[in-house]
């Protein structure tokens, strides 16, 4: 599944100050998504000095400010047991 497109989420940190969130659409005719190659040069490119790769699949999904920000494969919000929680 590494070699191939899906949907997928990653958490990169540029320093202890500064992250970044990325998530892939996929397996829609919009979007093919990314295979984990094509992640990790996102997150190079973006300035990350270290990354990592999160559940993806159709459980790919960006919320921000009440609202899912990316497609969901069939417009279905999967329940997820594992998330990220930042708050200001």
């Amino acid at each position: 599944k590494a070699m191939s497109s899906n949907p997928r989420t990653a958490i990169g940190f540029i320093d202890p100050l500064h992250i970044v969130l990325a998530v892939s659409d996929g397996r829609t005719a919009d979007s093919v998504g990314l295979t984990l190659a094509d992640l990790a040069r996102v997150m190079q490119e973006a300035g990350c000095a270290t990354a990592y790769n999160l559940d993806g699949g159709g459980s790919a999904t960006l919320y921000y400010n009440g609202q899912v920000m990316n497609k969901l494969i069939n417009n279905y919000e999967r329940p997820c047991g594992d998330f990220l929680y930042f708050t200001n």
